[in-house]
């Protein structure tokens, strides 16, 4: 049992949690993951790590509110207990002198970013972060996020604050007025980090993105999270989750995501139904 000591609302459908996982706060990596289940009839999901305090054995999580298991992860208060959390998981995102990186996320994604970004700049590369949201009102974390870049660029789908463009756009527009990048990272939706592999790859420049894609047993065993990339099949729990996004096969990613969108949709339906007020409780800060 893992206790949730901090929950917060960041912005609508993005929730933050920091949970008591001493083991895991110890040795995890940027890039890495943890699989929760909240309950004895729950799924086993993936999940990112926002942040995590060795000091403190906490791990931080932010996450969007989309299917029966988040919204059952949702409705958990501070001092409620998680079931079950495993990690580390997967391989560490290979931290080098790189020189010049752009990384680029969005939603839940701005997460696992900060820490990536820390130990980028701790190995001396200059960091251009960008971030998007599809409004004003779902901008969360960048503060954080501009303390440990060299720059920080904001990108807003409904042109609400500032310009209306996306990562994609930028990373594009960015790699064609001559800006040196020599990596580049995503993290956000599988759709998001296909647009920005789409965007720079006429410029060669290698693109990691990270896939959680459904998964079971988290050791590559079950075989459910298998993802193309360069033709070859990959177990992303295992030989991820990073992976150059130039090479992945996002028609099949998306598709395999859509798999059991029936079965997850009647199950929503059915937990909703006998946990209503639930629902209202966890958009509460």
């Amino acid at each position: 049992m893992y206790k949730i000591v901090e929950r917060k609302v960041l912005v609508p459908n993005i929730i933050h949690i920091r949970v008591e996982a001493p083991e895991i706060a110890q040795k995890v990596k940027p890039g890495q993951f943890v699989i929760l289940r909240v309950d004895e009839v729950g799924e086993r999901f993936p999940m990112s790590l926002a942040d995590w305090d060795r000091g403190k054995g906490i791990i931080d999580i932010a996450f969007y509110v989309l299917g029966t298991s988040t919204r059952k992860l949702a409705s958990l208060r501070e001092g409620d207990y998680i079931m079950n959390v495993v990690g580390p998981l997967g391989n560490p995102t290979e931290i080098e002198h790189y020189g010049n990186v752009l990384c680029a996320c969005g939603c839940f994604g701005c997460g696992p970013t900060i820490p990536l970004v820390r130990a980028l700049k701790e190995k001396g590369n200059k960091v251009v972060s960008v971030m998007e949201a599809r409004s004003k009102s779902f901008l969360f974390w960048q503060d954080r996020l501009e303390e440990v870049s060299d720059e920080l660029h904001i990108t807003i789908g409904d042109g609400s604050y500032g310009r209306k463009w996306w990562t994609n756009d930028f990373t594009e527009e960015y790699l064609k007025a001559g800006n040196k990048v020599d990596r580049i990272f995503a993290h956000g939706c599988p759709f998001m980090m296909m647009e920005c592999s789409k965007a720079s790859k006429p410029f060669g420049v290698k693109t990691i993105v990270s896939l959680t894609p459904i998964m079971v047993d988290g050791t590559g065993m079950c075989g459910c999270c298998r993802v193309s990339v360069g033709g070859e099949t990959k177990f992303a729990c295992v030989d991820g989750p990073e992976f150059d996004g130039h090479n992945v096969d996002w028609e099949l990613l998306i598709n395999r995501q859509r798999t059991y969108l029936d079965e997850e949709t009647r199950s929503l339906d059915l937990w909703e139904r006998e946990n209503w007020h639930k629902i209202v409780e966890y958009s509460k800060a």
